[in-house]
């Protein structure tokens, strides 16, 4: 299920912050998406309210099971296209932002036939 591109950005920001911290706050969420904490604070409620996202009773924010699959599927696509894009000669930072792009415009079945070919090719 799409969410649109910035709840889906919201969802990998935790997603990353969880890998590199352990245990993610609002305000965390704030200072990397560079948002305002009342920004971060509508997000979560949408999230929760869509069950992507659970929120502890010290603020501590948790990926559900659905919400984790699909952060996984994003930052998934993200890293490919990143990668793919420095193998093709993209300056980083450009391929960040590309990359960020692409993600969650592409589908799932091109996002899978691209990667399979790459694969094939030996990329």
């Amino acid at each position: 299920m799409k969410l649109g591109r910035s709840l889906e950005d919201y969802l990998e920001t935790i997603l990353i912050l969880k890998n590199h911290l352990g245990e993610v706050h609002s305000i965390d969420v704030a200072r990397q998406m560079n948002f305002s904490k009342p920004s971060v604070s509508h997000a979560v409620k949408i999230l929760q309210n869509k069950r992507y996202l659970s929120v502890d009773i010290d603020g501590s924010l948790h990926l559900t099971k659905k919400g984790s699959e699909l952060a996984n599927q994003i930052y998934e696509r993200h890293r490919f296209f990143k990668d793919c894009l420095i193998e093709a000669g993209v300056a980083p930072d450009q391929a960040e932002t590309d990359a960020c792009q692409i993600e969650h415009v592409i589908s799932e079945e091109s996002f899978r036939k691209i990667k399979e070919a790459v694969k094939k090719e030996g990329w």
